[in-house]
């Protein structure tokens, strides 16, 4: 980077730390390890829901009041924030993109640390209470964390940086279970049994971590972005129509993505598709979240600018390889808990579609609009598998749609914010306020397959996917002069 200038279409400039080096891989590794914390600690909502459905007595529509809780946080804080933009400013363009970050790590510290009066209170609206504020927390980071790790450099290269971020997000995402499941079920669980008790050292640990990640950044000498141009209030980021087109793509993708994971165990279930236990189908639950993190991998190098040519899709193949081994180890050990072994050829069609995933970078010729358009038609395709086979097929057909969905976010964002210079942070926050998408579309799908059938409700997400490819193809160029 020369000059320490981001680019000329952002007006963004770098303030250096005086008398040393820019030092951006520094930054991005910091930044990345804060991805991987919210997708722990977004991803332990799964380990939390049996929990406090078993503690309080709970029925079902009362223990999911955990995801509304968290996710209503972000459509409520994004919305709050571009309130504040469009009145008085952008915030973060007035702390900088550091003291959001920090911000961002105590509010979450904060909220982990509620857990214990929660806990001791036994009053489960002090749990969603918790939460709530937890998914505050994590909003601010969003907002100020996407577009922080899209400006460590290039815009060529920003998808490329987002992507590997959100890679260590889904790694977070794919061993949550096992790790917070070992802690809340088994080793702080009293003589055995599952009490209020075994959420309290646990969330204070994961409170203290984000508290000593506040310490970290601060003490951390970051590079510091500011615009050329003065801070003004209004809602600016609204005149660009690829932002608007991209708030909806982010809300059909958060949206098709957890509709189709919270159907997965039940679909698996099914006696026409392979007729699972409970206990054995959650284990093939982390190849779908698990193929997000591979792909996000993937997504990494092949928009990269770092190795081209064979070199390049030979490193692609080693990390595919190394993060499949990583899930198959994962899934094993936890499939040996029922006594059977998971053989490697029961997975081996995954490798099928893997094989498939590396193609499709291939084509998108390290394109970020090019990768979204062609991902999102291969999702349809394989929706399409899942709607009208059956068995193993619709299995797998289903489970490869999370290889897809991997660069979706990453891809969508960077193409979003692309050229909104002054108003970077207020478009990130209405781009994070679209993963309402998260908490509309799966009761939507879950009210037709009460309808018609839960198979049949796949048609849902098709809807979702064929706007993503439209978005790919067309909708992020809306407004760009030519």
């Amino acid at each position: 980077m020369a000059g320490g200038s981001y680019s000329s279409s952002s007006n963004t400039v770098v303030n250096d730390v005086p008398g040393q080096q820019t030092n951006y891989t520094r930054a991005l590794i910091v930044l990345t390890l804060l991805f991987f914390l919210w997708g722990f600690l977004t991803c332990m909502n799964d380990i939390l829901i049996p929990y406090l459905k078993n503690v309080f007595q709970l029925n079902f529509f009362q223990a999911m009041l955990v995801q509304f809780a968290f996710f209503l946080a972000y459509f409520i804080g994004s919305l709050i924030y571009f309130i504040i933009s469009a009145s008085s400013g952008d915030p973060i363009s007035k702390i900088g993109y550091k003291n959001g970050i920090i911000a961002g790590l105590i509010i979450s510290g904060i909220s982990c640390a509620l857990f214990y009066p929660a806990a001791e209170f036994k009053v489960y609206g002090f749990f969603l209470g918790a939460l709530f504020f937890l998914g505050i927390g994590f909003t601010i980071l969003q907002i100020a964390a996407n577009p922080y790790v899209s400006i460590l450099g290039s815009e060529d290269t920003a998808s490329s940086r987002l992507n590997l971020s959100q890679g260590f997000n889904s790694f977070g995402t794919t061993i949550a279970p096992l790790i917070g499941g070992y802690l809340v079920f088994q080793y702080f669980a009293v003589d055995g049994e599952v009490t209020e008790d075994s959420v309290k050292i646990p969330y204070l640990i994961f409170s203290s971590v984000f508290f000593f990640a506040a310490v970290l950044i601060k003490m951390t000498n970051l590079p510091t972005f500011s615009s050329e141009e003065n801070i003004e209030s209004g809602a600016g980021a609204l005149k660009y129509p690829h932002l608007l087109l991209g708030m909806f793509a982010i809300f059909f993708y958060v949206g098709g993505e957890v509709a189709i994971g919270s159907s997965l165990i039940n679909f698996f279930e099914l006696e026409n598709i392979l007729g699972l236990e409970p206990t054995k189908a959650d284990v093939f639950l982390s190849f779908y979240w698990g193929g997000s993190m591979i792909g996000r991998f993937l997504g990494s190098i092949s928009l990269s600018k770092s190795a081209m040519g064979p070199k390049k899709f030979g490193l692609m193949v080693l990390v595919a390889i190394a993060a499949f081994l990583v899930i198959y180890g994962g899934a094993y050990i936890k499939y040996s808990q029922s006594g059977e072994t998971l053989s490697f050829m029961e997975v081996a069609p995954f490798l099928l579609i893997m094989a498939v995933n590396l193609v499709a970078f291939l084509a998108g010729k390290s394109i970020a609009s090019r990768t979204l358009a062609i991902f999102a038609f291969i999702n349809i395709i394989l929706l399409a598998i899942t709607l009208l086979s059956g068995g193993a097929l619709a299995f797998w057909a289903v489970i490869g749609i999370g290889l897809f969905n991997s660069i979706m976010w990453s891809n969508i964002f960077t193409l979003a914010i692309e050229g909104l210079g002054k108003y970077k942070s207020q478009g990130s926050s209405l781009l994070v306020m679209a993963i309402l998408g998260g908490a509309l579309i799966p009761p939507i799908q879950g009210a037709i397959a009460d309808s018609v059938g839960l198979q049949l409700s796949f048609f849902v997400p098709v809807i979702c996917y064929i706007y993503l490819a439209y978005y790919g193809l067309a909708g992020y160029k809306a407004g760009k002069s030519n």
